[in-house]
């Protein structure tokens, strides 16, 4: 099935931006594909970094636009709708994004501001020009993190701009852990608009740590911090492993690179194999756990992020995860790589000790695999080579244990 990725993805999808712009009252004057996220047969979202001579001078926007391989959903309607020949397509400029009504709000210092002033949440006024807000990631339709340091203090938030349907789930997950002791970020605002402030974690990022002369933690103490999530978290809703998705994000690269196609329908043939009648498992998991979702300080883990995901599951996807992102980390000097190969000769064998070595390493490989569709998503340069690069190693680690 048509799931508009051909058109999203080619110099037709022109005339839709220059349609787009001209109804926002201004006019196309170039442009270029930013960022794609398909979904094989179903859906594709794009985004596009256009340059729009209004009115009142030129601009560099983003634009997003969604095609379906079916009729567009209710949600669609949120953005502006134009038409392809017999193709609907939902078009929005940023920050108007039809699932994330928040994302208006922190794409202005005033507006954030004024949130800040009326909630009290530093306990004084605050003003735009005190606020140095960063956007950490947007993805289209899904979410997005933004970074609010107020100057002239040592104040930090993270705001996370969500879809309505997953406010609820997120906030209690936040309050499980935090309840459980377990060192989650503190939720200072929740908006009706779908926000959710957070305090900064002390310490610093793990996936900055790995670097430094001394240990950021141990594996111990990795496989402890997902150990002492309590039990709770085994009854919350069971989110899919990344492993169920292999064939998908198999695909997903194939249709982009399809000479790669062969090796990865191997590797998915023997990753689905090999953890067949596996069962789901009841440890209670992060889900999404890698090196940017740890805080460390003094060798030791002082904080967990990102616990949206957290549920029932095995743990050997939780250290899968980690070791995936480990194994693929992009643009490292010498000194980086055998610094990150040498931990991971260290880890892995506790690791090993902790869940069986054949099913990690097959997991891992999973991973690397959804991994792999990031450089072509995100339309990095020389993404052909590091795509390669990424299924060469999950290649490896099933020919390991194959």
């Amino acid at each position: 099935m048509d799931d508009g990725s051909s058109l999203l993805t080619s110099p037709r999808v022109g005339p839709l931006l220059e349609a787009a712009v001209e109804h926002a009252g201004g006019e196309l004057d170039g442009w270029k594909l930013d960022h794609v996220d398909t979904n094989p047969e179903q859906s594709t979202t794009a985004t596009y970094l256009a340059q729009v001579i209004w009115p009142w001078g030129r601009r560099e926007e983003l634009l997003g636009i969604s095609a379906r391989s079916g009729a567009l959903l209710a949600t669609d309607r949120g953005a502006e709708i134009f038409a392809d020949g017999s193709r609907e397509v939902a078009v929005w400029l940023y920050p108007h994004d039809p699932e994330l009504p928040g994302l208006r709000r922190v794409a202005f210092p005033d507006q954030l501001a004024e949130l800040f002033t009326a909630e009290n949440v530093l306990g004084a006024p605050v003003t735009a020009e005190s606020l140095n807000v960063t956007m950490i990631g947007y993805r289209p339709r899904r979410r997005a993190v933004v970074k609010v340091a107020v100057r002239g203090g040592h104040d930090v938030f993270y705001i996370k701009v969500l879809r309505a349907a997953a406010v609820g789930d997120v906030s209690e997950r936040h309050r499980l852990l935090l309840g459980a002791g377990i060192p989650a970020p503190r939720v200072a605002l929740v908006t009706p608009d779908h926000l959710m402030v957070t305090r900064e974690l002390p310490g610093a990022s793990l996936a900055a740590a790995i670097f430094d002369a001394e240990d950021p933690c141990t594996a111990e103490q990795l496989i402890d911090a997902l150990d002492a999530m309590p039990i709770a978290v085994a009854q919350l809703d069971r989110r899919p492993p990344w492993t169920d998705a292999v064939g998908h994000y198999a695909e997903m690269v194939t249709s982009a690179m399809p000479e790669l196609g062969p090796e990865l329908a191997w590797a998915t043939r023997k990753i689905t194999s090999g953890l067949a009648g596996l069962p789901l498992g009841q440890d209670a998991t992060h889900g999404d756990f890698h090196e940017g979702q740890l805080r460390v300080a003094n060798g030791r883990i002082v904080g967990i992020l990102d616990i949206d995901t957290i549920g029932p599951g095995r743990r050997a996807d939780d250290l899968a995860c980690l070791m995936a992102h480990l194994s693929t980390i992009q643009r490292m000097n010498a000194g980086q790589e055998a610094r990150v190969r040498e931990l991971l000769s260290r880890w892995v064998p506790i690791f090993d000790e902790r869940v069986d070595p054949v099913e990690l390493r097959l997991r891992t490989a999973a991973v690397v695999i959804s991994l792999a569709t990031g450089p072509y998503r995100g339309q990095e340069m020389a993404w052909r080579d590091t795509t390669a690069a990424m299924i060469r190693t999950a290649v490896e680690l099933v020919k390991q244990v194959a």
